[in-house]
């Protein structure tokens, strides 16, 4: 890569590594910044393993910090999810699916912020939900590491305590970057180039975990689900413009 490319590189290495510190929603830039000099698709096969060893980092910090039962009503969903982009991974355009997620991510952030009040009042984690969302990030992680928005359609309303918010998400994408390592591996994608690059940069994105941890540590529950709504609105704005623009 180019000296450009190897910045934009390490800036992408390290949001994956903040998200895995708690801020799940900062990962979603990663495949953008990479796709600046790569084809989208190296650049998910790139960050699939930075994503895989940060998942470590998280794992320990979060080891008891999360709801149990919200991560096990979304995992069968998700690795239904994982399935279907596995099987039609060469036939659905990214560009479309990135398009999707950031109109269900906008409307949602809309939502939140127009009737906070609403958005305040806890909600249940139920089964059908967890299916569907689980499901629908599943599948926008596998094609392009974007399943947070979906994600957190699902898991917002239930208004966890940041650190059980933060571990359960953790968990949850860990659990299905292991996953992905098998298709991955059969398209293609986890080429030796990749692989080495990706190993240079674990160590930034190792760091950027445990500096991920400190912050959402210290942010209040009411400012971090603020900034958490803000986030999505901001990503959601552009993932659409990425889906218009191609």
């Amino acid at each position: 890569m180019s000296g450009a490319g190897w910045a934009l590189a390490v800036i992408a290495a390290i949001a994956v590594g903040l998200s895995k510190g708690g801020l799940a929603m900062v990962g979603i830039i990663s495949v953008p910044l990479m796709s600046l000099v790569m084809s989208p698709v190296q650049a998910a096969g790139l960050l699939l393993p930075i994503y895989v060893v940060s998942d470590v980092g998280g794992l320990i910090a979060f080891r008891r910090n999360l709801d149990r039962r919200v991560l096990l009503l979304a995992l069968p969903g998700a690795m239904a999810g994982i399935a279907v982009g596995w099987a039609t991974a060469s036939v659905v355009p990214v560009r479309g699916v990135t398009l999707i997620v950031g109109v269900i991510g906008l409307g949602f952030a809309l939502n939140a912020l127009i009737r906070p009040a609403l958005d305040a009042v806890p909600r249940p984690a139920r089964g059908r939900a967890a299916t569907i969302w689980g499901g629908l990030a599943g599948y926008t992680s596998f094609v392009s590491h974007a399943g947070a928005p979906l994600w957190q359609v699902y898991a917002q309303p239930l208004r966890l305590s940041p650190l059980i918010y933060a571990g359960t998400t953790t968990w949850f994408f860990a659990i299905g970057n292991w996953v992905k390592l098998i298709p991955y591996t059969a398209l293609g994608q986890l080429s030796p180039a990749n692989l080495a690059t990706a190993a240079v940069l674990m160590p930034v994105s190792l760091a950027a975990v445990w500096v991920g941890l400190r912050l959402v540590r210290i942010i209040p529950p009411a400012l971090f689900y603020r900034l958490i709504t803000w986030g999505l609105l901001a990503v959601s704005l552009r993932l659409i413009w990425q889906g218009l623009a191609g």
